[in-house]
């Protein structure tokens, strides 16, 4: 999903309508690295595990609840008479769920800062 209209100023979003970007992509190790970008192509987003599996998610700049970069979980409710859109709103982390943070140590990243904020 992304933001179906420009997030305000005022912080991270609770809640909001949302425009489905990609539905039901199957990545099957090897596969190439995916790259989303703060509004656009899909940064709100879900992963389903088929079988037993690890995910590694490289954040540049890293999560940070101080600096306005919250990791922030939600539901979807789609919304029938609008096709391609759904309701999203903050939910609880699941039952189980973990997370392990760890310093990136892999090669220099380059970020082109105009392609992330378009």
């Amino acid at each position: 999903y992304d933001w179906a209209n420009a997030p305000p100023c005022s912080g991270p979003r609770k809640s909001g309508l949302a425009r489905v970007v990609a539905v039901d992509e199957m990545r099957e190790a090897p596969c190439k690295a995916s790259v989303l970008f703060p509004r656009s192509g899909g940064n709100i987003h879900s992963l389903t595990a088929v079988t037993p599996c690890a995910l590694l998610d490289v954040l540049a700049p890293p999560y940070a609840e101080d600096l306005g970069r919250p990791s922030t979980y939600f539901s979807d409710i789609p919304i029938p008479s609008l096709p391609g859109f759904a309701v999203l709103e903050e939910a609880d982390l699941p039952d189980g769920f973990r997370v392990a943070g760890a310093p990136y140590v892999g090669p220099e990243l380059t970020i082109d800062m105009d392609s992330m904020y378009n």
